[in-house]
């Protein structure tokens, strides 16, 4: 043991009662497939929004953007404060009718803009994404932290972890996960403030105590969100973070199926602008200490950035708040993990059981749900031990969302707002666009091109397309978005228009209407409190640049 007893002691206590809060939030969930995967449409918007903060802060962005801050520094949190931007998209362009049409799932909406063979397609590609990006890395991610503190194999901490959050997950459905997400983000919060206020007071220790001795201390740039190049440049976050985040923050079932379980339309449009807000504060609690880390702990931490937080956690916490800290992230990842879980359990067993059995009873539906959660989880548990080939593991997830996002980002996109787009266009898109981009991705992965396009003569695998063309993860998601919209078009022009019914019940008549649509009804319009965190992001970006 690296850690001392009373924060074990703390550890296991928090994981505990979030796993019984959960069993018990969840204990009736099983009635009916509306019950346990959308909470019987009851969330309302603070709920909603924490939830969607807590889902997407895992343990991968705890550790991953503490780890970029130390290598990369500032310019990271372009990832956390651009966000904002594409949850305003999410609540006021999508979530509208998302919540009108009752759907259950993404690719129920699919199908009624473009047809069933759309939908089946998104369904599997929404069940892939959640097996590789958000519970796979996320695993390891969680692995890595406990393994550090305590002296166990990484299986057995993947082991360990996977099996608490199987238990209330299968057992509780949706409302079990977001009332245990909306603990863990406070809980977050917390953990992650105390890292950035310690790390601030040793910084004055050191005799730091201004933004010029501060920036005198680190790497050229390295407090500057402003890169005219490199993999995080200007053009390359400004072309490729859009089509990441229509993907992530908008048409991901993980993610969006919070929103779905809203109570009312207000409350599917409040609760992403809601965590816009939050959003802001992982920059200041998690990108900024690891700038810290890199004056402080750079000794310690050497060319191993992803150990920068497990560093500072040991280094700076004392005995008591290290636990809640620990406590903290693998909550992070329990949420992730749980949150994903539940909505592959949705996809399959809504638009896959349902639609090739409808005869299926509502409660076989949940016990099919059950049913993927642990087969996803176990088939999960195996590609989380190939975390560590990425190099690390912020980069690694973000290299796996920018090939499977273009071609479903431009399909919901140009849905929405186009339409001219027709079924088959759609389907060419997201078939040819995944294949495309899984192809760009094994070229990518160290792991593949090295078994099948050989090494070099220091032993590392021949990565062609980005050591060759020179082209940044960013950019490959731009491009690829590119050819997915051209095969979009250059289909939908070549066959029949779309039903001027279809079109009406799920496009909006232009992209004015979403700000046109209704009169504002005050300060908590969905509408003004969108300008107001556009104004917040204003100054934030202001202060950085």
């Amino acid at each position: 043991m690296n850690i001392h007893w009373v924060d074990i002691t703390i550890i296991i206590a928090y994981l505990l009662g979030i796993t019984l809060l959960g069993c018990y939030c969840g204990r009736n969930a099983s009635s009916s497939t509306n019950s346990y995967f959308l909470a019987g449409r009851s969330l309302r918007w603070p709920m909603i929004g924490m939830a969607l903060f807590a889902t997407n802060i895992s343990t991968v962005h705890l550790i991953g953007l503490a780890a970029s801050g130390y290598d990369q520094g500032m310019v990271v949190g372009n990832f956390e404060w651009l966000a904002p931007f594409l949850l305003i998209l999410l609540g006021l362009v999508f979530a509208p009718f998302y919540f009108r049409t009752k759907i259950s799932t993404l690719p129920e909406y699919i199908e009624g803009r473009y047809g069933p063979a759309s939908r089946t397609v998104l369904a599997i590609m929404g069940v892939i994404g959640a097996l590789f990006i958000h519970i796979g890395v996320t695993l390891y991610a969680g692995a890595v932290v406990f393994q550090s503190f305590v002296d166990i194999d990484i299986i057995w901490s993947i082991l360990i972890i996977s099996a608490l959050t199987l238990l209330y997950t299968a057992l509780g459905g949706l409302k079990a996960v977001v009332i245990t997400e909306a603990v863990q983000t406070v809980t977050l919060i917390f953990g992650s403030a105390a890292v950035a206020i310690f790390a601030y007071i040793a910084l004055k220790d050191t005799g730091i105590s201004s933004l010029d001795e501060l920036k005198a201390a680190t790497k050229p740039q390295q407090l500057s969100m402003l890169r005219t190049e490199g993999e995080y440049s200007w053009y390359a976050m400004a072309l490729g973070y859009p089509i990441l985040g229509i993907w992530y923050w908008c048409s991901d079932q993980t993610i969006v199926q919070r929103v779905l379980g809203a109570e009312t339309e207000r409350d599917a449009q409040l609760g992403p602008i809601f965590a816009g807000f939050i959003k802001i504060l992982p920059v200041l609690f998690m990108v900024l200490p690891g700038v810290f880390a890199y004056v402080l702990f750079q000794e310690q931490i050497g060319s191993n950035k992803d150990a920068t937080l497990v560093v500072m956690i040991k280094e700076l916490l004392p005995i008591g708040l290290q636990g809640i800290v620990i406590a903290g992230l693998l909550a992070a990842l329990m949420s992730t993990v749980a949150g994903a879980l539940n909505s592959t359990a949705t996809l399959v067993s809504i638009d896959i059981v349902k639609r090739v059995r409808p005869q299926t009873s509502e409660k076989n539906l949940v016990f099919y749900g059950r049913i993927t959660v642990f087969v996803v989880l176990l088939l999960a548990i195996s590609w989380s031990t190939q975390g560590e080939k990425f190099g690390g593991i912020f980069e690694g997830i973000n290299q796996m969302i920018a090939v499977l996002a273009p071609p479903i980002s431009a399909v919901f996109i140009w849905g929405i707002f186009w339409r001219r787009g027709t079924a088959k266009a759609a389907l060419c898109t997201l078939i040819g666009g995944f294949t495309l981009g899984a192809v760009v991705f094994c070229l990518d992965f160290p792991a593949v091109s090295g078994a099948f396009l050989g090494y070099d003569n220091e032993g590392n695998p021949l990565r062609y397309f980005t050591d060759h063309l020179g082209i940044p993860f960013m950019l490959q998601a731009w491009w690829l978005f590119v050819i997915s919209s051209i095969i979009l078009v250059a289909v939908s022009y070549a066959t029949p228009k779309p039903d001027q019914d279809v079109v009406d019940k799920f496009c909006w008549e232009s992209p004015l209407h979403v700000l046109t649509e209704k009169p504002l009804s005050g300060i908590s319009d969905p509408r003004v409190v969108s300008l107001i965190l556009i104004l917040t992001m204003m100054l934030c970006y202001a202060f950085f640049l």
